[in-house]
């Protein structure tokens, strides 16, 4: 009698251990499927906004061109950042565009600077609050998508998910980083 009750013990041990360990493994498979679709996510609303900010452009360069018709190699080097962003297929190409297009953006401003009218301009005002407002939604996106990656990243370096995460094929994703121009402020001279 007691051989059959430890073989009873033994098998609601194992199935205990294994109906755990599947709990265990599910778990953290789905935590991870859910923190990867959040980071999806987040890239998506940065597309968005650098999409908003790309339709925005031709508007912007039209409407600087009527006022400043000799700074045509800006324009184009804006409008080429722009088809560079719109081309990129990566994140890392979504980076490196993203930073192009951003310094054009900041010469643009103080080439404007030198226009009174073009500033005065109510389309161009229009556009700028626009593009203004885009720059914020899109700083926003960034700061979302940036703590995505920052919660997944963590989840995915501790102990044991760590091991389960190359199990699964997930590892940490890239941070959207500002370029390093960003850091220095464009130069306005009257």
């Amino acid at each position: 009698m007691q051989r059959k009750h430890f073989i009873w013990v033994v098998i609601a041990a194992v199935l205990l251990v294994g109906f755990g360990g599947y709990r265990f493994f599910a778990s953290t498979f789905n935590t991870l499927v859910g923190m990867d679709q959040s980071i999806k996510g987040q890239l998506a609303e940065i597309d968005n906004q650098l999409q908003r900010r790309a339709d925005l452009i031709p508007n912007l360069v039209e409407t600087v061109k009527g006022y400043a018709a000799h700074e045509r190699q800006i324009l184009e080097a804006l409008a080429n950042a722009r088809a560079r962003l719109a081309g990129a297929r990566d994140i890392q190409g979504r980076l490196e565009a993203n930073a192009e297009l951003s310094g054009i953006l900041s010469r643009l401003l103080v080439i404007v600077e030198n226009y009174p009218n073009l500033k005065a301009d109510a389309t161009f005002a229009r556009l700028m609050d626009e593009l203004a407002g885009t720059e914020n939604r899109l700083a926003v996106a960034r700061r979302r998508y940036n703590q995505a990656v920052q919660e997944f990243n963590t989840t995915v370096a501790r102990f044991p998910t760590r091991l389960l995460a190359g199990l699964y094929g997930f590892s940490e994703r890239p941070f959207f980083q500002a370029p390093a121009e960003a850091t220095t402020p464009p130069r306005v001279k009257f």
